[in-house]
């Protein structure tokens, strides 16, 4: 029996009780990437990016490990809940324009204290002070820094539009603008290298194009290790307490952390392992998060029909951003129909060995956004169901 026909017949005996869909995590899984990435961040802590975990419970299994420290999360209504959950140390990771957020945070002593914000443009301290509503708490800010590679004088970009500030100077005149800022605090600066993190580079078929993404993440690496070291040097001139520098992602976390510049590496998607991170030659993880639709119909020779199963993830729409089907190994999507809004046929000879009811487990493309489709994550121990989590879609929240 092959090791994926194992974790097949581990996850249906455990599961045997439950209908599907159904959304698992495997923990022995979970914990053996959590160790990896501890690993690769040579003794720098991780901070844990809830929107690629997006279950309170597994949030707070990952920062009891040591090495983790932190939540890296995605709204400030999220950062907000959390930290009144507990959570002493949350950083938004992205802008936010919710004044009634801001009201709040500048209103509460205890929020004000644990969730730090992001700012790229002064405009936005200035969105924060007309939501303050008389909250007069100090807010806490990081400073975003544009991580993209630019090439022949800026006519060639390689890398996500975020952050306006790409330079030092850049930076330094943000933090200088902020400190002369009566109720504002600069305490961190993050820059995000999803061109390095986030973009595989040994994908299968093309190798062309695999080495020419090895070849840009070399060179992306080095021009930001030295741009990054001045940002700090710039902003530290001028916030000589700065507390964090934040950096990295779960497919660079080792490029990162061997900067002196960085403090502290940010990762999530490491800890489930979806598809989009097969194709990295710096680590490979085991997959940990897996969701089961039930077979329905056998419309014929060679073909099984699921329940559902058109979980499309985020990003520029293709067929890497579907889910794939795992296990039993060998099946595939029809190309005229691909995975259904309500129905999903699958092709290939192991749907000859499936009956009505048998489960057909499938790995998202993404991490986080598998949990926006169910309540509850079932988490697997050897070959039973442990315990039953809420995700936050079943504690009522979406967030985005």
């Amino acid at each position: 029996m092959t090791a994926r026909a194992a974790d097949r017949a581990r996850y249906d005996g455990a599961t045997a009780h439950l209908d599907a869909p159904v959304a698992i995590v495997d923990l022995e899984a979970f914990d053996a990437n959590a160790d990896d990435l501890v690993r690769r961040a040579g003794g720098k802590p991780i901070r844990v990016a809830s929107k690629s975990v997006r279950c309170r419970a597994l949030l707070e299994r990952a920062l009891a490990r040591d090495g983790f420290a932190g939540v890296m999360s995605f709204t400030l209504a999220e950062s907000l809940w959390l930290a009144r959950s507990g959570f002493e140390d949350v950083l938004l990771a992205y802008p936010s324009a919710d004044r009634a957020g801001y009201a709040e945070l500048t209103a509460d002593p205890k929020l004000a204290s644990a969730v730090t914000v992001m700012i790229d443009d002064p405009a936005q301290l200035s969105l924060i002070d007309a939501a303050r509503d008389g909250g007069r708490e100090v807010v806490r800010v990081c400073l975003e820094l544009d991580t993209s590679l630019r090439l022949l004088g800026g006519r060639v970009r390689v890398g996500a539009r975020r952050s306006p500030l790409h330079s030092p100077a850049e930076v330094a005149d943000l933090a200088r603008a902020v400190a002369r800022r009566p109720g504002f605090e600069v305490v961190g600066i993050m820059a995000y290298e999803g061109h390095v993190a986030g973009v595989g580079d040994a994908v299968a078929g093309r190798p062309v194009r695999s080495r020419a993404v090895r070849l840009m993440q070399a060179a992306a690496r080095r021009e930001l290790a030295e741009r990054r070291a001045a940002v700090v040097r710039a902003v530290r001139a001028v916030v000589p307490g700065l507390e964090f520098v934040n950096g990295g992602g779960t497919g660079s976390v080792q490029h990162t952390a061997a900067e002196d510049a960085v403090t502290e590496i940010a990762a999530g998607s490491g800890l489930y392992v979806p598809r989009l991170f097969d194709n990295y030659t710096s680590f490979s993880g085991r997959p940990a998060a897996l969701f089961a639709q039930p077979v329905v119909r056998r419309p014929g020779v060679g073909v099984v029909t699921v329940l559902g199963g058109g979980y499309p993830a985020s990003g520029a729409a293709g067929a890497d951003r579907l889910p794939v089907p795992y296990l039993p190994e060998g099946l595939r999507y029809d190309p005229q129909e691909g995975p259904g809004e309500v129905q999903t046929p699958l092709l290939g000879s192991p749907a000859d060995d499936l009956l009505i009811g048998d489960k057909v487990w499938f790995r998202h493309a993404k991490a986080g956004e598998l949990c926006e489709r169910f309540d509850a994550l079932h988490l697997v121990e050897g070959d039973a169901v442990t315990a039953t989590v809420p995700t936050y879609r079943g504690e009522g929240h979406t967030f985005l």
